[in-house]
């Protein structure tokens, strides 16, 4: 079997809370399998870029995945061999919106200075 090139793991937050998989346990099986096996991709084929993977910004990428008819995202850091999922959202608009990308940022700010 294939060793990854990234591992995965969930942003925690300061009350040890994990945003990202509370996001996807609130979406049907479906989609969590497909977010699943996108973030799989990612994890074994890094470094990729689009159409699936697009950096939004330093040390800041997003997981592009496409549901039944509609469009999820997850924002991520690659650091140390590992992929820290930092937010997850489904878009409904066209650009990601600016409060989803400061979250991530914030989120971002507070794994570098634990």
């Amino acid at each position: 079997m294939k060793t990854p090139i990234l591992n995965v793991r969930f942003f925690k937050n300061d009350n040890g809370g994990e945003p990202v998989r509370d996001w996807l346990k609130g979406l049907d099986a479906h989609d969590r399998k497909t977010i699943g096996a996108d973030i799989k991709t990612v994890q074994f084929g890094w470094p990729l870029g689009m159409p699936l993977v697009r950096k939004m910004a330093k040390d800041l990428w997003e997981v592009r995945i496409h549901l039944i008819g509609r469009i999820a995202r997850v924002l991520f850091t690659a650091h140390d061999g590992e992929m820290i999922l930092l937010h997850g959202f489904v878009k409904k608009s066209e650009n990601t919106p600016q409060d989803d990308l400061e979250l991530a940022k914030s989120r971002l700010k507070q794994l570098r200075s634990s």
